[in-house]
């Protein structure tokens, strides 16, 4: 092998570490993270409020370039809770969630485009009940607590977003009144992340 592919290995290699370096993953503190929504009821006349009680998210944060930064997150439909046993079972059924046939709702970022000094976009693909479409997700940063004690940093974010869910092909109809369940969906995401020490 020549010296100078050698010596431009040696620098691919250099680069590609100092790059990567940056890049920590950060625990999700469930106790006090969640991922809510709210569904407009007889076109806006009130809001049935639920939220997903089992999720996974996988956070690589640079603290420096949040652009830099990769999430991937995985919530079980399963566990939808909007409070009602009865209504959480039929939106488990093939009405809605189908939750046997599609038991994931996922995202991953493809891309994360800074829109201020703590504001965000994280343009990805969501999959859910079976259909994938590229969104945007806008978030922001609420805060940064450093322990210097206990030597940790926990970032919390906060993500708003409206989703149709016709796009999904989640298409039920009330029999009587059409109008009685809303397509547009409000996404309503609020996590505190703690960054795992790896050394």
């Amino acid at each position: 092998m020549s010296q100078k592919i050698v010596s431009g290995l040696m620098i691919f290699l250099v680069l590609t570490a100092v790059w990567a370096a940056p890049l920590k993953p950060y625990k999700i503190d469930k106790n006090h993270s969640n991922i809510g929504f709210a569904v407009p009821i007889l076109g806006g006349l009130s809001k049935v409020r639920g939220k997903f009680s089992d999720f996974e998210i996988e956070l690589l944060a640079d603290e420096k370039d949040i652009t830099k930064s990769t999430v991937k997150a995985r919530i079980k439909a399963a566990s939808i809770d909007t409070g009602i046993d009865a209504r959480d079972e039929h939106l488990r059924t093939a009405d809605f969630f189908d939750v046997e046939k599609f038991p994931e709702i996922t995202f991953e970022s493809r891309r994360i485009i800074k829109k201020g000094n703590r504001n965000f976009i994280a343009r990805g693909d969501l999959t859910m009940h079976g259909v994938t479409r590229e969104i945007d997700l806008p978030f922001f940063i609420t805060g940064v607590h450093k322990d210097t004690k206990e030597k940790s940093m926990n970032i919390g974010y906060a993500a708003r977003l409206t989703l149709n869910r016709r796009d999904f092909g989640i298409n039920w109809t009330h029999s009587v009144s059409p109008d009685f369940v809303g397509d547009e969906i409000e996404i309503e995401i609020n996590l505190i992340t703690r960054l795992i020490k790896t050394d």
